[in-house]
């Protein structure tokens, strides 16, 4: 039984997060630079199973793809180039930066901390995960 990675793609940066294996819990895991995310996805993917990988995909109120998409859509191509195997399914990403920053607050982190750019990514690609997950036991 494989585990679920999220990942939030960016330019600069890569948030991860991940199931647990039985798949009932989004934990963030770590924030990788994006020239180093192919490198690191292969050695993720020979430590552990994963089932399935979901991306963040941005989108405008409008439902048409912003323009993130132009360094997003390479990702993905070479993505399913390396790892033809594991599925790779494209979610809503519309405010998790933002939900991300907030759920920082909440939790009582400091000014200094919620600066940290690499912990807003993890964060938003816990929430991308965790909706993700909320929307398949809907489905069921």
């Amino acid at each position: 039984m494989g585990r679920i990675l999220a990942i939030d793609y960016g330019k600069k940066r890569v948030g991860l997060a991940v199931t647990d294996p039985l798949k009932i819990i989004a934990n963030k895991l770590t924030t990788v630079p994006s020239h180093q995310i192919f490198d690191f996805l292969k050695d993720y993917f020979q430590k552990e199973e994963v089932e399935k990988v979901i991306i963040g995909y941005p989108l405008q109120m409008n439902n048409e793809a912003s323009e993130a998409v132009l360094y997003i859509n390479p990702f993905l191509k070479r993505f399913q180039k390396l790892f033809p195997e594991v599925p790779i399914e494209q979610v809503d990403e519309r405010f998790t930066s933002k939900m991300a920053f907030q759920t920082m607050i909440d939790a009582g982190l400091k000014k200094k901390d919620r600066q940290n750019k690499g912990m807003i990514d993890t964060v938003s690609a816990t929430i991308i995960l965790q909706s993700y997950m909320e929307q398949q036991k809907f489905k069921s």
